[in-house]
């Protein structure tokens, strides 16, 4: 399996790998191995060349192979072939080797990590549904915040419950002595402030093909999506903040530098697309690789604290 952690684990992952990387050993096995198997059914709810019934359809047999343990899915070459990125065409190809990580991983952990990719599926199933005849031309958007809520919940606040579970059940005291609860509830909060940074960031490129995430009348009145753009830039700060408060109560060093980096790198894209006009948000804005690994030295001064609120602006 270490081929599959430090290979294709890398190059399916830009930042997150570096996170992964950070964490206690008794963590980062079922950590990588739930982000490649989040990343297997990403990779198939994105291949946008390939019919959406033909995704859907994919996704449930992956989902049923997870749940049940059935049949590993043969994936159509026409669903290979659509996958631009040879990397993440590796990783398709990688998926019985994945599966088989899967199968050997401890009973307790891989509850977890069904749990999680269920969700996430999920969620990239409703997508599907959803979007499934959306074009640049007629775009769909969200219908109302609920939504908007729903879908950051299923594809990354869910991960936040994960990975908070995942440290629980693997290291104990160890983890963190702040409340389960407690713990829980900002560990989704994060989880969501990370997806609201994703929306936010790829709005252009996703309006392109006709997906809209932020809950507004008509997609293509930009006035009103700026609008609505700029409010959940204020929410997605806030989400945010309990990241680094959730980080703040780890014991471990590694553990607050792997969790505190994401929360960085998603105040850093904020700052670059907070209250940017339609073409900045076109050119889609990314972190540089220099700032990217500067985070990754700073994140290990992070200090334990249930207090702790820093920006990231000095970086």
């Amino acid at each position: 399996m270490d081929g599959l952690e430090k290979q294709v684990l890398k190059g399916v992952s830009r930042s997150f790998y570096l996170s992964l990387q950070l964490l206690p050993r008794p963590m980062r096995g079922a950590a990588s191995l739930g982000y490649l198997l989040a990343r297997i059914s990403d990779t198939i709810a994105d291949a946008a060349a390939v019919p959406s019934e033909l995704r859907l359809s994919a996704l449930q047999q992956f989902q049923k192979a997870i749940e049940v343990g059935s049949e590993l899915p043969r994936w159509p070459i026409s669903l290979l072939n659509a996958i631009s990125d040879l990397r993440e065409r590796h990783l398709m190809e990688c998926t019985g080797e994945v599966m088989a990580w899967f199968g050997q991983m401890p009973t307790n952990e891989a509850e977890l990590i069904r749990g999680v990719i269920m969700t996430i599926i999920g969620g990239q199933s409703l997508d599907l549904e959803r979007f499934g005849h959306a074009s640049g031309d007629r775009p769909v958007a969200l219908t109302d915040e609920a939504e908007l809520d729903d879908y950051t919940w299923r594809v990354a606040g869910c991960v936040g419950e994960f990975w908070t579970k995942l440290g629980l059940t693997t290291m104990g005291a160890a983890f963190s002595h702040a409340p389960e609860d407690e713990l829980l509830r900002q560990g989704i909060a994060y989880g969501k402030g990370l997806q609201l940074v994703n929306i936010l960031r790829d709005i252009s490129a996703d309006l392109a093909v006709g997906r809209c995430y932020l809950p507004v009348r008509d997609p293509k009145d930009l006035a009103v999506l700026l609008e609505c753009h700029a409010a959940c830039a204020t929410r997605a700060t806030a989400y945010l903040q309990e990241g680094l408060s959730y980080a703040g109560k780890l014991n471990s060093r590694r553990l607050r530098a792997a969790s505190v980096m994401p929360a960085w790198i998603g105040e850093m894209t904020l700052d670059r697309i907070r209250g940017a006009d339609w073409k900045t948000l076109e050119s889609h804005v990314k972190v540089s690789r220099g700032r990217i690994y500067r985070t990754v030295i700073r994140s290990f001064f992070y200090p334990a604290s249930d207090a702790v609120e820093r920006s990231v602006r000095a970086i």
